[in-house]
């Protein structure tokens, strides 16, 4: 409650902050709070999608930030890294530029390896980009280079690239999106998601699991297909129709996300059975 009331206290001076900076080259700035049930609720995250684009339809700056005041632990976006990848994919953007404290991403920590190189760009994140991420070394704030690094994976699902870069160097956004190869740049993924796939694949928390045979693994994943009852092994966790599962491998790797037209108990009882079959039941 403490940092609750700090927060409420902090917001008006740091969108005074904001409002004189934009002020002094004549651009406008609004104020806009979310937490992450704002975006798991599809309702919301389409009024909050309507919002922005009014915003910026009427050349008024959006400066968004974490509801701090009401966002609990259960209910944070964690850092502002993610909640920035999720908005990306809330506007349609094409592109994500996170300011951070160094100049992009290196092969080790650069203050404690004076080896550590940058790396000019990304194709992939893969694990050893992740491993070289590590974990947060900013003296202020949630989000270190791993969160950076997480939202530049989740915004390559999107089909947008990310930049990470330098912000105490003055210019630095002007030069990188000029062309000059400033910080570190990952490219997208060939085969992005549509802005709904990307919802459920980030935006919304998942209620329960649901374990697929090898069958139905390889028509989810590689087929594409909508998930029938007879490849369901298995349910867990407790949740409703229209709510989001994850779904899993028998390995229990997961695999794919989705919502469910069944509850818990309902899929427990038709798990197995062929579509034909699920009325009877």
């Amino acid at each position: 409650p403490v940092k609750q009331a700090a927060a409420a206290v902090g917001q008006s001076r740091l969108m005074w902050a904001y409002e004189r900076a934009f002020g002094r080259h004549g651009r406008h700035v609004a104020q806009i709070l979310l937490t992450a049930d704002d975006l798991a609720n599809r309702t919301r995250f389409l009024n909050a999608r309507h919002t922005l684009l009014t915003l910026l339809d009427l050349n008024v700056i959006p400066i968004v930030n974490e509801n701090d005041t009401v966002a609990v632990d259960e209910i944070k976006f964690g850092d502002n890294d993610t909640l920035a990848s999720l908005v990306l994919g809330l506007i349609d953007a094409r592109a994500l530029a996170i300011l951070s404290d160094v100049d992009g991403l290196y092969t080790a920590d650069p203050r404690r390896d004076p080896n550590a190189t940058r790396l000019a760009d990304v194709a992939r994140v893969t694990p050893e980009i992740e491993r070289a991420a590590g974990g947060s070394s900013a003296a202020e704030g949630t989000g270190g280079m791993a969160s950076k690094v997480g939202a530049a994976k989740r915004v390559a699902t999107y089909g947008a690239s990310t930049l990470i870069l330098d912000g105490r160097r003055s210019g630095v956004l002007t030069r990188a999106l000029g062309g000059e190869p400033v910080g570190t740049m990952f490219f997208p993924r060939p085969e992005r998601l549509n802005s709904r796939q990307h919802w459920i694949a980030h935006a919304v928390r998942v209620s329960g699991t649901l374990w697929l045979d090898a069958g139905a693994v390889h028509a989810v994943v590689n087929g594409k297909k909508s998930l029938l009852p007879s490849g369901i092994t298995k349910v867990s966790g407790a949740f409703d129709a229209g709510d989001a599962v994850a779904c899993v491998d028998p390995r229990g790797t997961t695999v794919a996300r989705g919502l469910v037209n069944y509850g818990a108990a309902e899929v427990a009882k038709i798990q197995g059975l062929k579509t034909s079959e699920i009325e009877k039941r």
